[in-house]
C-alpha cells in the first residue's frame, strides 16, 4: 500500500527531494517505522503573556507554555490503521526543556480519498484539515486552515476570529545531511503563537504495525 502522503499527492509525490520521498513513504503494513533525533533552534510559545493561558486549552499533549532555544527533541513516526481501518500515521514528538519534557502527539488519517485529517492531543480531540504542496525545490509544505474541537458529543468548529493556521515546511538539507523542519501556528489577530524550527537525523526501524503503548492515544476520534 502507498503511504497516506503518496495517495494524496499522487504524481506530485515524485517531485519531492528523494530523501523526503523516503521519509513520507511509511505505510501501513510496510514493515517499518521512523525515528529522528535533533535540536530545535527555537521551540514553544514565543508570546510571554499567552503562556499562562495555554494550560487552559482543553487539548493535552499538543501546545505547551514553555519556550526555549537549542531544545533537544525526538520524533517517532508509526504508520498503521486506526480502529476503523483507515490508513494513518501517528507521530510522537518529545521536547526536552530544562527540567521538563513536553510531548506533542498527533495522528494523521486518510479520512476520504485525497483528504487528510490531523487529530492532535492525547485524546485526539482537536482536528484540522491538512493540505499538501510541493514547491519548486522539492520541499513539502503542509497547511491546516480549518480546525474543530471535539468535547464529548460536541463538534465545535473554531470560528475564524479565534482559529489559528498551522504552516509547516520540511526538506532535506544537503549541506548538513539532515532533515530540516519549520512549523508555525499563526493566530490571525495575534500572530505566531507556537513554533518550532530545527534539524534532525533519521533512521528506520522494523515495525509490526502495532502502536507501542506510549504512542496509543487516550481516545480515538472517528468524526471529521
Amino acid at each position: 500500500m502507498a503511504s497516506i502522503y503518496q495517495q494524496v499527492l499522487g504524481s506530485e509525490f515524485r517531485r519531492l527531494q528523494p530523501q523526503l520521498q523516503d521519509y513520507f513513504s511509511l505505510a501501513p503494513d510496510g514493515g517499518r517505522s521512523g525515528e529522528g533525533h535533533g535540536v530545535f533552534s527555537r521551540a514553544g510559545c514565543p508570546r510571554t503573556w499567552l503562556r499562562p493561558v495555554l494550560p487552559l486549552v482543553p487539548v493535552t499533549n499538543a501546545f505547551f507554555p514553555e519556550y526555549g532555544t537549542n531544545v533537544p527533541f525526538t520524533i517517532r513516526n508509526y504508520p498503521h490503521r486506526d480502529p476503523w481501518g483507515r490508513p494513518a500515521l501517528t507521530a510522537v514528538r518529545s521536547f526536552d526543556f530544562p527540567g521538563r519534557t513536553r510531548i506533542f502527539e498527533d495522528t494523521t488519517v486518510l479520512t476520504a480519498p485525497g483528504i487528510l485529517t490531523d487529530y492532535l492531543g492525547r485524546r485526539r480531540n482537536l482536528a484540522t484539515g491538512l493540505q499538501l504542496r510541493v514547491d519548486a525545490d522539492g520541499h513539502l509544505h503542509m497547511t491546516s486552515p480549518a480546525s474543530r474541537l471535539f468535547l464529548g458529543p460536541l463538534r465545535l468548529p473554531l470560528p475564524a476570529v479565534t482559529a489559528a493556521d498551522a504552516q509547516v515546511e520540511q526538506w532535506w538539507d544537503e549541506e548538513q545531511q539532515l532533515f530540516r523542519i519549520r512549523a508555525r501556528v499563526i493566530q490571525r489577530q495575534i500572530g505566531t503563537v507556537f513554533e518550532y524550527d530545527g534539524a534532525f537525523s533519521y533512521r528506520y526501524r522494523d515495525f509490526d504495525g502495532v502502536l507501542p503503548a506510549d504512542a496509543e492515544p487516550e481516545h480515538w476520534e472517528h468524526r471529521t
